[in-house]
């Protein structure tokens, strides 16, 4: 039977913290609303649909809603191209799981724009065989929607995919769809992450043949 791994992007493949908190910076300079590093934390692996809904609590309407949010992610897009970070042993893990014949695929609750734009810059385009963004979405994290679409693409029972998450909400999205979760610390720390079926503090920790033997135990639960 074909196991899969479906990586989020943000803060698994890439370093994009920084880039993201600067947007946010540019975008809300000069508006009326407070947002704190502390609250970007709070809410990293959420969309930014949701975060502007959230920060606006009913205020604007859902087309200023979307301006805000394309403009955010355009700004992102801008800073991502000029400081683009990868996560030390990324993309060594994508190609010993390719290697190893393992279904790969993107579950990110980023904008496609972001998606394809990153992978590009990381040249793993064609490692991919799926990729469901949050255009692809009506539900965001902690929604199971957009790994279970991911499997679904993959043609892989939800059971035989590995989940690899940075983020709190991400975690808790791969457990409802019933997909063994990785946590990576970085974005969270380990307490914050300990509803994983396994955490690692460094990517070189995973190898194809750990992540097989997981999805064995995890099937067999």
């Amino acid at each position: 039977m074909p196991q899969a791994v479906i990586f989020d992007i943000d803060g698994v493949l890439v370093d994009s913290y920084q880039a993201h908190f600067q947007s946010w910076q540019q975008l809300l300079t000069g508006l009326d609303v407070e947002f704190t590093e502390a609250d970007f934390r709070a809410t990293f692996g959420h969309t930014s649909r949701d975060i502007i809904a959230q920060l606006y609590a009913g205020q604007l309407s859902d087309e200023r809603i979307r301006a805000l949010d394309d403009r955010k992610e355009a700004l992102f897009r801008d800073i991502l191209r000029e400081t683009l970070v990868v996560i030390p042993g990324a993309l060594e893990l994508v190609d010993a799981l390719a290697e190893a014949r393992f279904l790969l695929a993107v579950g990110s609750s980023a904008p496609p724009e972001n998606v394809s734009l990153t992978l590009e810059l990381l040249g793993l385009g064609e490692r991919f065989q799926a990729r469901v963004t949050g255009g692809d979405v009506a539900r965001g994290k902690p929604d199971p929607q957009v790994f279970l679409l991911a499997a679904e693409q993959l043609l892989v029972p939800p059971q035989q995919c590995a989940v690899v998450e940075d983020a709190v909400a991400g975690i808790e999205a791969a457990n409802r769809a019933g997909m063994a979760s990785i946590g990576l610390t970085g974005t969270a720390t380990r307490e914050h992450l300990s509803h994983a079926a396994l955490v690692v503090d460094r990517l070189s920790e995973l190898t194809p043949q750990a992540i097989a033997r997981l999805l064995a135990e995890h099937g067999g639960k």
